[in-house]
């Protein structure tokens, strides 16, 4: 089993295939994020067979050339939006040095971490403009997956878009850490002072598993 059989299936589904018909119309006339070749960017980097992690988001950045298909994440050369920098700043408060400080998180991804959003794209400037195509079956479904097939999985929920998807977790099989997102709307209402990265660690090393290196 691979990520990539797994998709396929899904895009197989008739919610798919309609949401696959609503997304070729969408970048074809409009300026969509993450480019279409990155959609699925978080699946490619984080491997199946070293998952540990499932940082849970929103949707994708609005701005241009923010979006890479990693949730929360951005190119190096990009200046780090608003969240990105209260992600590093707790990083700092929690365990003293991030290893992401240019906001791009794939050494996050290949250490296993799966960074994904509850929905995978958005139109340009117009935040959750994708909330309600289709996403949210495939989201769910991928965590349904995870939760059936997996066992001692740390879930990271930022945001209520992610908090919503607990029920999908058993918590006897896995963990949970959640709190509100990292946006400079509510950060300071709960997700400074959270510290998600030292929890998760804590969790991994009690389960003998490799910690992470934020």
């Amino acid at each position: 089993m691979n990520w990539n059989e797994i998709i396929k299936n899904e895009q197989q589904k008739e919610y798919f295939i309609k949401l696959n018909k609503i997304l070729q119309k969408e970048y074809k006339n409009k300026i969509i994020y993450p480019n279409k070749k990155n959609l699925y960017q978080a699946f490619s980097l984080c491997k199946y067979d070293k998952l540990k992690v499932v940082i849970l988001g929103q949707d994708p950045y609005h701005g241009e050339s923010q979006a890479q298909g990693l949730a929360f994440s951005t190119p190096k050369h990009i200046k780090n939006p608003p969240s990105m920098q209260n992600i590093i700043k707790e990083i700092r408060n929690d365990i003293g040095h991030c290893v992401c400080e240019e906001g791009d998180l794939s050494l996050w991804a290949e250490q296993g971490v799966l960074l994904i959003n509850t929905v995978l794209s958005v139109e340009n400037a117009k935040p959750k403009s994708h909330d309600k195509i289709g996403w949210q079956i495939f989201s769910n479904n991928i965590i349904e997956h995870i939760n059936n097939n997996f066992t001692n999985i740390v879930f990271i929920l930022w945001g209520a878009s992610a908090i919503k998807k607990s029920k999908l977790i058993n918590t006897s099989k896995h963990h949970i850490i959640s709190s509100v997102h990292p946006s400079p709307l509510s950060s300071y209402r709960g997700f400074f002072g959270s510290k998600p990265f030292s929890k998760t660690n804590s969790i991994l090393k009690s389960i003998n598993k490799k910690e992470i290196i934020w």
